[in-house]
């Protein structure tokens, strides 16, 4: 509001102090300007009851920033807004209410999560205690801490936790799951069974096919699935630059996981400890390669109960020595999902976001063909950030629309056609073996062949 506007309303004000619209007015555009001297001396004596509920949000805030917090709470009583709530925790955080502060706080996040001030938060969960000085004297010290951090964050920094998953948070791939069922989850669920036809819970399953397609999920599901133990083997965990050390750790990571059994070694980007060693140009790698083969069926090794797990994106890379039976012997293809996947990874993915009603999930599977999971989230992820920015726009939560999904159709790309175009020359012209059927089937249904 200009200088003009405002003074004539301040005029008129003046003629007729009793009108309490006009009151509001002119301190609601005191604190646009951010004159809080200004507003708090239109505001004067005036009781809470002689504003209308936004005017009294006005003179509330007026209060809080002019320093009167004792006053702003009888303007926020009983008023049911989350503004109203967010300006009661910050006077009740000045008269040092910090329980009573907390309560409102949240209370106001949870109406309105725009309104959330992290700020205010530490300020609220922050404590301060008084340190005694040492025998030998010294001044006396006053710490303030934040006591927000829970226990189980504590847990995380040690060791990162993995919330065990199911066959149920994998949308799609049901032929995989079934064999998967078949010939891993089951040895591990029926021991007795598959011991009198001489047959042991473990083995080797390798996962290949685009990036971002679900096998890393897939993997930590299995795990889930046979109650067992997941191990997650990230390369840095495996790899050193000094001698032998590289095949001292993949050892004592076998021997872990032999004694807790039944485990789950999980190898992913597998090709970076698995490459053909006739292409390897360091003697070191070949060395890992080969321990890595005699521990997955060395003649000293007893690898029952233990169930190793490898994907890779690369699968012609990977050392033929590796498919051999007892080893890799069982070889998965894990494509892009096709539309009854899309359909299932995307309401697992919208799941539990605000949302509209009728949200239109059948325009996306039907123009996300060459997608992958990673891409299905990508969008999921872009709709939301739509979402977000209009929420903060609007001042209050802003569900999902879907224009919020069309239009991020618009900037995400699939990232699974490089994959397969190179997937197609080797299914065509290295396939003497038949290893590369299933890509080959694959790409012949979605006519990339």
């Amino acid at each position: 509001m200009d200088d003009v506007t405002l003074a004539s309303l301040k005029a008129a004000l003046a003629a007729s102090p009793d009108n309490a619209p006009l009151r509001g007015l002119v301190l609601k555009a005191h604190l646009d300007r951010n004159e809080v001297k200004e507003a708090r001396a239109i505001l004067g004596d005036s009781a809470p009851d002689l504003f209308s509920e936004p005017d009294r949000l006005h003179a509330a805030r007026t209060l809080v920033q002019a320093g009167e917090p004792e006053r702003a709470l009888l303007f926020c009583a009983n008023h049911p807004s989350a503004e109203a709530a967010l300006l009661s925790a910050r006077a009740l955080a000045a008269l040092g209410r910090k329980d009573e502060a907390r309560s409102a706080y949240q209370r106001a996040v949870s109406l309105n999560p725009t309104l959330e001030d992290r700020d205010l938060l530490a300020q609220l969960t922050a404590s301060v205690r008084d340190v005694q000085p040492s025998a030998a004297g010294g001044p006396r010290l006053r710490v303030i801490s934040n006591d927000d951090t829970a226990a189980n964050e504590v847990d995380r920094v040690l060791a990162p936790p993995q919330p065990p998953l199911t066959f149920a948070d994998v949308g799609g791939l049901e032929e995989i799951k079934q064999q998967i069922r078949k010939r891993i989850i089951l040895p591990f669920q029926k021991p007795s069974l598959f011991e009198r036809f001489k047959k042991k819970a473990g083995g080797g399953i390798l996962l290949y096919g685009p990036p971002g397609c679900g096998k890393t999920l897939l993997a930590r599901a299995t795990a889930g699935e046979c109650g067992a133990t997941f191990y997650n083997i990230a390369i840095s965990d495996i790899l050193d630059m000094y001698i032998g050390e590289s095949e001292r750790k993949l050892h004592a990571l076998f021997e872990k996981a032999r004694q807790t059994t039944p485990a789950v070694l999980f190898f992913d980007e597998l090709e970076a400890l698995a490459a053909k060693r006739q292409f390897s140009r360091e003697g070191t790698s070949a060395k890992l390669v080969s321990q890595f083969l005699a521990e997955m069926d060395g003649f000293a090794q007893n690898n029952a109960g233990v169930l190793i797990l490898g994907a890779t994106n690369t699968p012609w890379a990977i050392d033929p020595a590796f498919r051999r039976p007892g080893r890799f012997d069982r070889v998965l293809f894990v494509p892009p999902p096709d539309a009854v996947a899309r359909e299932e990874i995307l309401k697992l993915l919208i799941k539990d976001r605000p949302q509209e009603s009728n949200l239109d999930l059948g325009f996306v599977v039907k123009h996300t063909s060459a997608f992958s999971g990673a891409d299905l989230a990508n969008v999921v992820e872009t709709a939301s950030d739509s979402a977000i920015e209009r929420s903060l726009a609007q001042g209050t939560e802003a569900p999902i629309t879907s224009a919020d999904l069309k239009g991020a159709l618009k900037e995400v790309k699939p990232t699974a056609l490089e994959w397969l175009t190179t997937a197609r020359n080797y299914a065509r012209y290295a396939n003497d073996s038949g290893q590369y059927d299933e890509v080959l089937a694959f790409l012949q249904a979605h006519g990339k062949s």
